[in-house]
């Protein structure tokens, strides 16, 4: 099945659908969400992504990120993700959004308006082998040292998120 992004411009209004893999091509603006799950011990969950996927394959990124689709909310499109990717849904909670573009290898590109939540959840986790390969419980300090000793483990997009969320959250280390 074809998947669509909704193209916007940088006030968040629709100005078209593309195909997910051509509007990466093309760079053009789109709608996107990212989500971070924690548990109780202040731990985040990561996801590697599966190795068959056509960009980033086999990194680590954030519990859970992908876009929109024509007519969903950034909340019910990352509710539907959570429970495809991951196998489970939780309470989540809009926290910032920004505008980011990235370079994802020679001929794709990131160029998203993204919304991030942050989420808790202490259950079962059964992913999706074909969007996840593996998944991790990870505290924020283990995760801010092994960014920064390893980047190349994890996608462009999440370091580029990752550095948002520290900055507009102000990273304390008792999130």
């Amino acid at each position: 099945m074809e998947e669509f992004v909704v193209l916007i411009n940088e006030k968040d209004e629709q100005i078209g659908l593309m195909e997910k893999q051509q509007a990466h091509v093309a760079g053009l603006l789109h709608r996107a969400f990212s989500v971070f799950v924690f548990n109780s011990k202040g731990e985040v969950l990561l996801q590697q992504r599966a190795h068959d996927k056509y960009h980033s394959p086999g990194l680590w990124t954030n519990t859970c990120c992908s876009h929109p689709r024509d007519g969903e909310t950034y909340e019910q499109a990352a509710h539907r993700r959570l429970v495809e990717e991951m196998g489970f849904d939780c309470e989540i909670e809009p926290k910032f959004h920004f505008i980011y573009k990235a370079q994802l290898g020679e001929q794709l590109f990131e160029h998203e308006l993204d919304h991030v939540f942050t989420g808790f959840y202490e259950g079962e986790i059964t992913v999706n082998p074909e969007e996840v390969a593996d998944y991790k419980w990870i505290s924020m300090e283990a995760l801010i040292a092994d960014i920064n000793e390893s980047p190349e483990k994890y996608t462009v997009w999440f370091r580029i998120i990752f550095d948002e969320y520290l900055a507009k959250l102000e990273y304390a280390g008792n999130d």
